[in-house]
């Protein structure tokens, strides 16, 4: 399965939303923040951006199953990589979620039980982000294969679809370069 990309002109535009427009307020920003906080704690984010080293699954948010656990690199155990499972596509027979390079995202950047303000602070912070600018964070969230894969969760294990976040990638992507182009202001 291919992953819905947008176009380098969109992500142009994505990243240089504000270039041609009047410069937005920080309260648009705040505004624009609201909008991509939806998207980063729902759970198709929030199940691989854990706080702890046990991440959960499902719509539910349930603790993984077979215990799994962060490991030493972020992606699962030794001799229990989630490698193991969740191959680079959707696997329909089985209902296990795939996508490129599947794994959890470091410690740094778990986001359970965050204030609104201190997610985005956590989001911007380069020592807690890898080291990534806005403009990174912006083409991270709108090209990443493992993060588009949110907007194409297939099926569980009971045929049942898996929920997508709240916005559309489109959408996401225009709070993204709102949220940028304002200074990218977090809440307090």
């Amino acid at each position: 399965m291919a992953f819905a990309r947008p176009s380098s002109f969109a992500m142009a535009l994505i990243v240089a939303s504000g270039a041609a427009l009047a410069q937005p307020t920080a309260p648009e920003g705040e505004r624009a923040w609201a909008r991509i906080e939806q998207v980063l704690t729902s759970p198709r984010c929030i199940n691989c951006h854990p706080a702890s080293d046990r991440p959960t699954q499902t719509d539910a948010m349930h603790p993984h199953r077979m215990s799994v656990i962060r490991g030493p690199s972020n992606h699962g155990a030794p001799g229990l990589h989630c490698s193991a499972c969740h191959q680079e596509r959707n696997n329909a027979a089985s209902g296990v979620p795939g996508a490129p390079h599947w794994g959890l995202a470091p410690r740094s950047m778990g986001w359970v039980g965050l204030s609104s303000g201190d997610l985005c602070r956590r989001l911007k912070d380069p020592a807690a982000n890898g080291n990534r600018t806005v403009a990174d964070l912006v083409k991270h969230m709108a090209e990443d294969a493992l993060v588009l894969w949110a907007w194409q969760p297939g099926r569980n294990g009971r045929g049942e679809e898996r929920k997508p976040p709240p916005l559309t990638i489109a959408e996401l992507g225009e709070a993204l370069g709102a949220w940028a182009a304002a200074g990218a202001p977090c809440p307090q």
